[in-house]
């Protein structure tokens, strides 16, 4: 009796250690079609993957906080401070955003807070063309800032990135459809803007770009003058602190006399 208990137990020994799975996925090594599947992968019986149990929806929610300065030609000299809330939602290529931000001004004379405008967007981004990113979108302006000749504006974007080893190579343009009401010597414009840049990925957590942007002003004529072109100058950086938080800041300075002299962004994400 105790042979045939030893010679069983010495059968089980030598089946347990017979058996591998280095993919984790519950199938023996000797009979697993796709040895290296995910963890988060459920597999058929041949250990190939049926389905990703990673969900395709994700979201996060940006929190931040901005200062601009300005003195322009047409206006007193002002400052700006603003809150802003921004909740964006991703499906593999596809994305919508929204975005809203509580502001102060103080200025010579002059002072306001409230919302400023808000905005609804989409935007889809294209499988990639020998490694080039293209992506489209469009969205609306909400009249939230409270003055009486405020009206719903319309944009359509589209944006370019291509990059090579630890650089990035980007462009964009956006046209925005003002449909505001003329008021007294104010006049306002459809606008163009476009912004070219180049980015660095230092590390695993560290993104740092340069960029131009050139825009447009909202304003044909201001209080009866013409208004030139926005032209800025803008560096930004994106630090990733874990998986599921992320900050960024930006400044940007202005080179046009219709620009801010100087505009500075802080803002703090949280991924789900």
């Amino acid at each position: 009796m105790k042979k045939i208990l030893l010679a069983i137990t010495t059968l089980l020994t030598i089946n347990l250690y017979a058996y591998t799975d280095n993919d984790m996925d519950g199938v023996d090594d000797a009979i697993d079609r796709c040895p290296n599947s995910l963890l988060t992968d459920l597999v058929d019986i041949n250990g190939c993957t049926k389905k990703s149990l990673i969900s395709p929806h994700s979201y996060d929610i940006i929190v931040g906080f901005s200062y601009s300065d300005s003195d322009y030609n047409t206006l007193n000299a002002t400052d700006t401070l603003a809150s802003t809330l921004q909740v964006d939602y991703y499906y593999k290529q596809f994305s919508l955003q929204a975005s809203t931000s509580y502001f102060k001004i103080d200025g010579s004379g002059y002072s306001d807070s409230g919302l400023q405008d808000s905005f609804l967007g989409a935007s889809y981004r294209l499988d990639k063309i020998n490694n080039l990113s293209i992506s489209f979108g469009a969205g609306v302006i909400l009249p939230t800032y409270d003055i009486s000749n405020n009206n719903m504006d319309y944009t359509a974007s589209v944006n370019l990135s291509y990059p090579i080893e630890n650089i990035n190579i980007f462009g964009g343009y956006i046209l925005t459809l003002m449909n505001d009401d003329d008021i007294d010597e104010t006049t306002y414009q459809n606008t163009n803007a476009f912004n070219v840049g180049v980015g660095f990925y230092l590390n695993n957590n560290l993104y740092l770009s340069a960029s131009y942007n050139l825009s447009d002003s909202v304003y044909s004529k201001l209080q009866g003058n013409s208004v030139e072109d926005i032209e800025m100058a803008t560096v930004y950086g994106y630090y990733s602190i874990d998986k599921d938080r992320f900050a960024t800041l930006s400044y940007a300075y202005g080179l046009s006399d219709s620009a801010s002299n100087n505009y500075l962004s802080l803002r703090l994400g949280f991924l789900f």
